[in-house]
């Protein structure tokens, strides 16, 4: 789920900061550019690259960002069901400036190049829904998390000694877990937000799957998805706690499905920020 209940509240709280006006608000949501997002501290200088990547099914067009000396930890990042846009270049750069080389793929490549949201995440779901059903196989997932590491590791900028990381939001969830299993040899960390059927009653559900790997794991969880699907959380904790694997599991108050990405209606920066803070802490951790 993707709620887009909030635009209202979320204009007013900006313009009252004399962020925007009504028109540069919508302007923003509409286009899909996104809110500057903090910067940096001691940021590393970054080069950014507009890639295409082979895979068994076709050529996919992604955002490529790594510290432009040295070789760094490789990232792969699933973007929601808006897809690649401004606010996950935004977000990538970001991640690069914090010392990671860092993919962010268009994972609607079979159906169309990015943007594949015509108004950016204002897109009505019903538009976009469409394109997250023709991925949700796992097979699709496990084939492209396998072409886009493979790429990642054939890059200079990407350090082979060290681990990889992947996150994802929303949809991106479920395809981050897919990847832990996909790549277990490379992939160290996992970290999802707001991430979508993480835990189902299929014998093969993400989180069971995630589960045999050896990777440490962060799920930030939306308060409305936790009352939604309020057991999900202890099954996460449960699980990984049997498999011995190092799980950090929060329900973030008052975040909304979408609370992460700084172009959404429930963009919730003090959250997100918290949010980015244990994924740094993870990735300091797991890829170090």
């Amino acid at each position: 789920m993707c709620d887009q209940d909030h635009f209202e509240k979320d204009r007013l709280k900006a313009e009252a900061q004399g962020l925007v006006t009504r028109k540069q608000f919508g302007l923003t949501l509409a286009t899909g550019v996104a809110m500057l997002l903090p910067k940096v501290l001691n940021a590393a200088a970054v080069t950014e690259s507009e890639v295409t990547i082979k895979t068994s099914d076709g050529t996919a067009d992604a955002y490529f960002v790594h510290p432009s000396t040295g070789a760094a930890p490789g990232v792969l990042m699933w973007p929601d069901i808006f897809g690649l846009r401004p606010a996950f270049r935004q977000m990538g750069k970001r991640l690069a400036e914090s010392g990671y080389s860092v993919l962010v793929p268009n994972p609607f490549y079979r159906m169309k190049k990015a943007p594949t949201a015509d108004q950016g995440a204002a897109t009505p779901i019903n538009q976009v829904m469409p394109q997250m059903q023709s991925i949700s196989k796992e097979d699709i997932s496990v084939t492209d998390a396998k072409a886009f590491i493979g790429w990642l590791d054939q890059q200079s900028s990407v350090a082979k000694n060290k681990k990889i990381g992947t996150q994802g939001y929303c949809m991106g969830g479920f395809i981050a877990f897919r990847t832990a299993y996909a790549v277990p040899d490379r992939v160290g960390a996992v970290a999802t937000f707001h991430g979508a059927n993480l835990v189902t009653k299929d014998p093969d559900s993400p989180h069971l799957r995630a589960a045999k790997t050896k990777a440490q794991f962060l799920v930030c969880i939306a308060a409305n998805d936790d009352q939604r699907s309020p057991t999900d959380k202890d099954v996460l904790k449960d699980t990984f706690a049997t498999a011995g694997l190092p799980a950090e599991i929060e329900v973030y108050a008052g975040a909304q499905h979408g609370w992460c990405p700084p172009d959404t209606s429930v963009y919730n920066q003090p959250q997100a920020e918290k949010a980015w803070s244990r994924l740094l802490a993870l990735y300091g951790k797991a890829l170090a």
